[in-house]
């Protein structure tokens, strides 16, 4: 079972409205998140969902949670949307276009 999209951010909604004001729910958070988190909607966690939990560090002024990683190779749906050619500047009027030689 997963949960869509909408379900999960109703969760995360719930859980940081929770974790702002009770301090043993965000103890537990921290401990073991998918108890914290089963607890609170009373539904099983997925079991294909992996989840961390962080706590702001008061020695920093910020967290950043980076983004996945993103490979510099298309995929097949990105070839499909370039399939057929034409280029960038397919369209440009005249010699306006940057990529004709000598412009």
């Amino acid at each position: 079972m997963s949960w869509t999209q909408e379900e999960m951010n109703e969760v995360y909604a719930k859980v940081m409205q929770k974790a702002t004001t009770d301090e043993e729910f965000r103890q537990e958070l921290l401990e073991n998140p998918k108890l914290a988190i089963e607890k609170l909607t009373g539904e099983a966690f997925p079991d294909d969902y992996k989840i961390k939990v962080l706590e702001n560090d008061p020695n920093y002024t910020a967290t950043f949670v980076l983004p996945d990683i993103r490979s510099a190779n298309l995929d097949i749906d990105d070839l499909e949307n370039v399939a057929g050619g034409g280029g960038l500047h397919q369209g440009c009027p005249g010699d306006i276009c940057p990529n004709k030689a000598g412009k």
